[in-house]
């Protein structure tokens, strides 16, 4: 059990029936009243943040959340392979945990899982950036600039991004993992 005097940013909480994460706390002493917190919790399921106020003397049950460094194989069906680098043992995961990440997953990427220790996964950790290859885009047409909007481009995985004029068809880009945005050429 944990109390509002344990709280600190990152610590994830089990509170009103679902996984929340600590973003931002702030103890608040009134000139009149009791203290309490002032908190910015969000759902680690399912990505909404909330605001909540805690009375200081309140607790709940802190969860201990396990990352492990899994390498992503391949799709079968409803499942993404993945291999454990310690152990090399093989997990399914379902195709709705993976959802979000599935335009920015290759073969052989690593990535790291974050489970409970009921073995839930909660959250996946991808690379900051991946390199992937522009599979269909529009064709360069003199006159256009590196500067400007962009055209939208389509790509291996199939991911739509608008990168700049320049950029080619069976050319690598760079992509922020966090923004899904064009970073530059590979």
């Amino acid at each position: 059990m944990a109390s509002t005097s344990d709280i600190r940013n990152g610590m994830i909480i089990e509170w009103k029936n679902g996984i929340y994460e600590f973003i931002e706390f702030l103890h608040v002493k009134p000139g009149k009243g009791n203290t309490f917190v002032r908190s910015k919790l969000r759902n680690v399921r399912t990505g909404q943040i909330i605001d909540n106020s805690f009375r200081i003397n309140e607790t709940f049950n802190e969860v201990r959340i396990e990352k492990s460094k899994k390498e992503y194989l391949y799709r079968d069906g409803d499942f993404y392979v993945l291999m454990d680098l310690e152990n090399y043992e093989m997990m399914n995961v379902p195709a709705e945990v993976m959802e979000k990440y599935s335009k920015f997953l290759k073969e052989n990427m690593q990535i790291t899982i974050k489970t409970t220790p009921e073995m839930e996964i909660i959250d996946v950790e991808l690379p900051i950036s991946v390199i992937q290859e522009i599979a269909k885009c529009e064709p360069n047409f003199k006159g256009n600039t590196a500067s400007g909007s962009g055209k939208v481009a389509i790509t291996e995985t199939g991911l739509r991004i608008t990168v700049p004029f320049f950029v080619e068809q069976g050319q690598k880009i760079k992509i922020d993992t966090r923004t899904g945005e064009y970073i530059e050429r590979a």
